[in-house]
């Protein structure tokens, strides 16, 4: 199974049955990304886990590697953050987050330090104040940038290893030739680990239009985009920068990077869901553009973790059959590369069929 880049850069692996849990604690924002699903969408959901709801989930965390304390909001509005941190890690499981940065200071770095977090991700989407600040909307990538600069410069004062900063740099037409530069920044800024991704839940025209992907491998502009990504990776060994892209043609994965297999997803309200694209904060059915074409996708959700016991939701009928899909798809996968044929995989869920994460990219 190929693994998520993120996997291969950042997280921990050990015998626990469970890679990661992703744990919503808020779906606010104070952002307005051009990029985000909410500007094709309406009825956004804004709320936050309460602390007394976020510690039912704490004993189950015993079998799990790696927590991810975010979803569809910034972390960092979360009052509890820091307790929420500490309280994971007390059962063992490494404990982060990915953040636009906004309202950091060396106050909240100082704390999340002591806290001892593994690792955060920082988002941008230009290497110049421009790009970055029109495409994430009450962003300033100056500010951002002397934030995550002050953190790296407090670690190396303390000799600290951890936690582990990352850029996740998400490719758009609109920025994708500003990645060389992006390497140089994060030189610069004491970062040593880029992460390119793409735009995977599409909900507008703009969006659809902003997508650096093919469906087919008969896009042509991908072409002038792997130039641009090629210049990048360069440059990223030039400057001993670990830089992971996701790819830019489509792939007939047998199980997603989201690998509902070993990961889950638990939104603000306790709602036990395969993957964060299958649980936004909007009313069901939600609209989803996937390859051109607009769809209306259901909710997936197969237990509130807050009412009733994990494991009885895991192991309910309709979670597995969930799963089972991927199973098949992963154990025929396996039997081609085995015999050296081809071989045609099993449908995926009916809800994962419309989903760019399916086309591997």
């Amino acid at each position: 199974m190929r693994k998520g880049i993120l996997q291969q850069l950042f997280f921990r692996h050990s015998m626990r049955q469970f890679f990661a849990w992703q744990i919503e604690l808020t779906t606010r924002c104070p952002l307005r990304c051009k990029m985000c699903i909410r500007e094709g969408i309406e009825g956004w959901h804004s709320g936050d886990m309460g602390i007394n709801d976020f510690k039912k989930i704490i004993p189950y965390l015993k079998d799990v590697e790696n927590v991810i304390l975010q979803g569809w909001g910034e972390p960092l509005l979360h009052n509890n953050l820091i307790e929420a941190i500490r309280l994971v890690k007390g059962e063992g499981a490494q404990a982060g987050f990915v953040t636009s940065g906004k309202g950091l200071d060396k106050h909240i770095i100082s704390e999340l330090i002591n806290a001892e977090v593994d690792f955060i991700g920082f988002s941008l989407a230009g290497a110049t104040s421009r790009t970055h600040n029109s495409i994430r909307v009450n962003s300033d990538l100056q500010s951002l940038l002397n934030n995550i600069k002050s953190f790296d410069e407090i670690k190396t004062d303390r000799k600290l290893k951890k936690p582990r900063l990352h850029i996740v740099y998400l490719m758009l037409k609109d920025n994708i030739s500003e990645t060389p530069a992006l390497i140089m920044i994060a030189k610069h800024i004491g970062i040593d680990d880029v992460v390119l991704t793409n735009l995977i839940h599409v909900t507008n025209e703009w969006q659809e239009k902003q997508r650096v992907f093919g469906c087919d491998e008969a896009d042509d502009e991908k072409g002038h985009y792997k130039e641009i990504l090629n210049e990048a990776e360069i440059k990223a060994r030039e400057l001993k920068i670990k830089l992971r892209l996701s790819s830019l043609s489509p792939n007939n994965v047998p199980v997603c990077e989201e690998n509902p297999l070993r990961n889950i997803y638990i939104s603000v309200d306790g709602e036990i869901s395969p993957c964060v694209y299958l649980y936004p904060p909007v009313p069901s059915p939600f609209k989803r553009i996937f390859c051109g074409d607009e769809y209306r996708i259901g909710k997936a959700s197969f237990g509130n973790i807050f009412c009733e016991p994990f494991r009885s939701i895991w192991n309910n009928k309709r979670y597995a059959e969930f799963r089972d899909c991927f199973m098949l798809r992963e154990k025929r996968d396996l039997d081609k590369l085995r015999r050296l044929e081809t071989v045609v995989l099993p449908e995926p869920p009916e809800q994962c069929k419309t989903c760019h994460k399916m086309l591997g990219v």
